[in-house]
């Protein structure tokens, strides 16, 4: 499979990209070199080969999940400039209708 300049001007009016006509002719050679590079990488015997989730096997590395109790309210509210005994009030930053 191979890349025309007609394939790379369509690609980049998909992306919304205007390009010169030499970069037309680059990215043509460019992408051709990639996709080069993916039938020698087709030609590859990996019957034999499990797949992978992540190249490194690791172990999880975070800390225990343990339940522990939440800050209360009270405390949560105590220091905010402004509340309503329930939630945070703090300056509307979205405009619009707003009741």
């Amino acid at each position: 499979m191979s890349v025309s300049v007609k394939d790379v001007e369509h690609i980049a009016k998909l992306a919304r990209l205007r390009l010169t006509d030499d970069e037309k002719i680059e990215y043509t050679g460019q992408l051709n070199n990639i996709l080069e590079y993916m039938e020698k990488l087709n030609e590859l015997d990996t019957d034999n080969v499990s797949p992978l989730t992540h190249p490194m096997e690791k172990e999880n590395v975070f800390r225990e999940d343990i339940v522990k109790e939440s800050l209360n309210r009270d405390k949560a509210l105590k220091n905010a400039p402004k509340s309503n005994d329930e939630h945070f009030l703090v300056p509307r930053v979205i405009k619009g209708s707003g009741k």
